[in-house]
């Protein structure tokens, strides 16, 4: 029987916080097909112009001393909270300051949006390799944090990472920054751009669901550090967003992890999940994986990025841990080899566990090798969580010859691993 990879494990782990919480924008409203003859926000509205100087000024302080200790700028956050539903409101003009602040407050939420679950991590080099001792890499990582109603936001971790030595996982901000949103109009395609200008640092960002298709979560983001043929590098994420009853695969874009734009990509080959961006064009195309027929691995190209059609099955399930489907664990890596793929397949009672394949470099639909047993499966102290039984990532990296594997336990947590690159390609067939 073929050996196994070998991986070395970290004891380092990152678990769900309640603790993390961002403000985000809430509104109530009457059920479908009710007609209040107004809505519940000018009620509300109402009520508060109503109330008198001191219950105003005792409702603010509550507020503020609610907020003031996980959050900065608490009074221009709720200022700005009034302005974005201020053009629903009646009479908005005639509306004094503390009356804004309090309006803010009633239109906005907390939210705790890692309480459930923080896992399926996707990791990348950072922008700002600067400072660091030979050989050490600075990365920046994304999590999938799960609050509330099973609504799935995007979070961010940074991090050192030395081959063969040390992880460090930086302790993250208590603080949460909602990210200032706009919709604007890019080539004829709809785009929202998401300012965290207000963030000091990447963990403070925070990216929840901001349109109608994304309304029960953005999930399972894969980043990558896209170089094109001209050498610029932007970073790449492309996501499940899930209605509550669609899924689409959405883009999101960004030069810096200061600023955002969000995109939906489009093409038959867009309606599935877990689609996987190469971290460059091959033969001046764009180049995807995708599995939009929920089994097997699919490769796709487009001129455009934000528009997949068709496409080729380069990967079906062979061994019988992945007899039931395969997918991808994160964009392909290029190594010397040709490309790294890590994937997942699943097994029997759905156990999901993690393997690997290699494709041409000049021609990735062809399959040069791949693991015929998991590189990682769910281990008997790790089965337990959310969903039993599953071992997942959303991006690696390889430095030299050695890969740094984040990975997600039972939809709960996430753990880290490493393995040597010789040793993942010796025991491919």
């Amino acid at each position: 029987m073929t050996e196994r990879a070998k991986l070395n494990f970290y004891d380092r782990v990152l678990r769900p916080d309640p603790s993390r919480t961002v403000v985000r924008p809430f509104e109530p409203s009457y059920p479908e097909g009710f007609d209040g003859g107004t809505s519940r926000t000018q009620e509300t509205v109402d009520l508060t112009v109503a109330l008198d100087e001191a219950e105003l000024a005792r409702q603010l302080k509550g507020v503020t001393l609610s907020l003031d200790e996980n959050h900065r700028d608490v009074d221009a956050m709720l200022l700005r909270r009034f302005d974005e539903v201020a053009g629903r409101i009646e009479g908005a003009d005639r509306i004094n300051a503390e009356q804004r602040r309090l309006i803010g407050a009633y239109c906005s939420e907390e939210y705790a949006y890692e309480a459930a679950a923080l896992f399926n991590p996707s990791a990348v080099l950072h922008p700002d390799q600067s400072g660091l001792p030979e050989g050490t890499i600075r990365f920046v990582m994304s999590l999938r944090g799960i609050g509330e109603g099973h609504v799935s936001s995007v979070t961010f971790r940074t991090g050192t990472w030395t081959p063969g030595g040390e992880l460090v996982v930086d302790d993250p901000s208590p603080t949460a920054v909602p990210p200032l949103i706009e919709t604007c109009e890019k080539g004829g395609d709809v785009a929202v751009r998401l300012c965290c200008a207000g963030s000091r640092t990447i963990s403070e960002i925070v990216l929840f669901p901001v349109l109608p298709s994304q309304r029960q979560g953005i999930e399972d983001m894969r980043l990558v550090r896209f170089c094109d043929d001209d050498g610029s590098i932007i970073y790449h994420g492309t996501y499940t967003a899930f209605s509550g009853a669609e899924v689409l695969s959405e883009l999101l874009s960004s030069t810096d992890f200061r600023s955002f734009e969000m995109r939906v990509l489009t093409g038959k080959a867009a309606i599935g999940k877990g689609m996987a961006l190469f971290p460059r064009r091959i033969a001046g195309n764009y180049a995807m994986l995708g599995r939009q027929d929920n089994k097997n691995i699919w490769l796709h190209v487009s001129d455009d990025i934000l528009h997949w059609e068709g496409g080729a099955k380069i990967i079906a399930p062979r061994f019988p841990w992945e007899f039931v489907q395969m997918g991808n664990c994160g964009s392909p890596i290029e190594i010397a080899e040709g490309w790294l793929v890590i994937v997942h397949g699943v097994g029997t009672v759905r156990n999901y566990c993690i393997g690997a394949c290699l494709l041409d470099k000049n021609d990735p639909l062809k399959l040069l090798a791949r693991t015929p047993r998991p590189v990682l499966a769910p281990s008997p102290h790790e089965r337990d969580g959310y969903v039993p039984n599953v071992v997942y990532s959303c991006g690696a990296i390889v430095q030299g010859r050695t890969m740094f594997l984040p990975y997600a336990v039972a939809d709960s947590f996430t753990a880290f691993a490493t393995a040597s690159i010789d040793n993942l390609l010796s025991v491919m067939e």
